[in-house]
């Protein structure tokens, strides 16, 4: 998924908790599923960012340099500026594009 992309707030807003728990009728199973979700966002977005800033690596082992490349500092600052995986996540459940499955209640019937 393009995070770049996402229309999460940038910011954290008040939700209503009812709203958000109404796909499984249990908010503590809802924040378990989202804080699931932001994980796997998270996970995937620190890859993309050392996988970009693996390019500007230096091997060399000298200490009394230390180098500033300007691409490196504005990637840096464009991933800060992204909204944060858990904000991305109740999005992505606002938009009901998480799937879940309660395997649980499934085993019970």
């Amino acid at each position: 998924m393009d995070y770049r992309k996402s229309n999460a707030p940038v910011t954290t807003i008040t939700r209503n908790l009812d709203h958000m728990s109404q796909g499984t009728g249990n908010i503590y199973e809802t924040v378990i599923i989202v804080s699931r979700r932001a994980n796997q966002i998270a996970v995937e977005m620190k890859q993309e960012l050392n996988k970009k800033l693996e390019e500007f690596a230096s091997y060399s082992d000298n200490l009394e340099e230390v180098f500033e490349n300007r691409e490196q500092i504005e990637i840096s600052k464009f991933y800060e500026r992204l909204p944060k995986p858990t904000l991305i996540a109740l999005q992505e459940l606002e938009d009901k594009k998480i799937f879940h499955r309660n395997t649980e209640a499934a085993r019970q019937k």
